[in-house]
């Protein structure tokens, strides 16, 4: 267990399967403890999910303010959807949910928002200028979009309607890959024409993919063609979401 100190925030991570969590040192991104990982629960309600953050914030002794992420639109402390979560989460006064069920003081975050501000401070979008896309690719599809180094709030760019008339994350998430037993070429393809489709809408200088499926990025981002952008791999993987969690709360509480 990593000592509480001044510049350390315990980060959580709420996904669609599952919830982790870690002590982070805000001031340089480092994980100061090994990541913790619970399943997340089925029906993933407010009473359950808060249930397990409790959990998370005992296995680390945890007694300090806490950044934690949510898969949905976090405005002002209230989730406004729920795509991989409950539906009892839409209008939920979500951030007073989770810091009564842990007692402590909590951030509450969009979960690609997280992960784009860790990007954009401490991994591959640091000093980047321009429109840089972070795209987080799990059980559905996070994004966030930071220009010139400042986080555009609650992009939902997962939700657009492709191909046709079916909805992005519904197409070429990670999960939809696993389901489907797809092989990475084969998903890359997916992937591609999704780019270009966020090309014709944004112009992104930079995309940066990040979620657990990035550990495996030279199977699938060599495969992308006929993109006027880079896209590179996010440099802390699936722990972006924890570290820009923590971030925000470091942000928030004065830390």
């Amino acid at each position: 267990m990593a000592a509480q100190g001044d510049k350390v925030v315990l980060g959580i991570d709420i996904g669609g399967t599952g919830i982790k969590g870690a002590p982070v040192d805000v001031a340089t991104g480092e994980l100061l403890a090994e990541r913790v990982r619970l399943d997340t629960p089925q029906p993933a309600t407010p009473e359950a999910v808060g249930r397990v953050v409790k959990q998370l914030v005992d296995e680390f002794g945890w007694t300090g303010p806490v950044g934690c992420t949510f898969p949905a639109i976090v405005h002002n402390g209230v989730t406004l959807s729920a795509a991989n979560v409950d539906k009892s989460w839409i209008n939920a006064p979500a951030q007073d949910i989770l810091a009564k069920a842990t007692g402590l003081p909590l951030k509450l975050v969009n979960d690609a928002d997280a992960a784009g501000l860790a990007e954009a401070i401490f991994g591959a979008a640091k000093g980047k200028q321009g429109k840089v896309l972070v795209i987080t690719l799990g059980t559905g599809i996070g994004t966030a979009l930071i220009v010139d180094g400042k986080l555009i709030a609650n992009t939902e760019f997962g939700h657009v309607i492709y191909p046709k008339d079916a909805v992005a994350e519904k197409y070429c998430s990670a999960k939809v890959k696993d389901d489907l037993d797809m092989k990475y070429k084969d998903y890359a393809v997916r992937l591609n024409g999704y780019l270009e489709h966020l090309q014709l809408l944004l112009s992104p200088d930079l995309v940066i993919i990040g979620g657990g499926i990035s550990k495996k990025h030279e199977k699938f981002i060599p495969e992308l063609k006929g993109l006027r952008f880079p896209v590179v791999p996010a440099d802390l993987k699936n722990d972006a979401g924890i570290v820009g969690a923590a971030l925000e709360a470091a942000a928030t509480f004065g830390i």
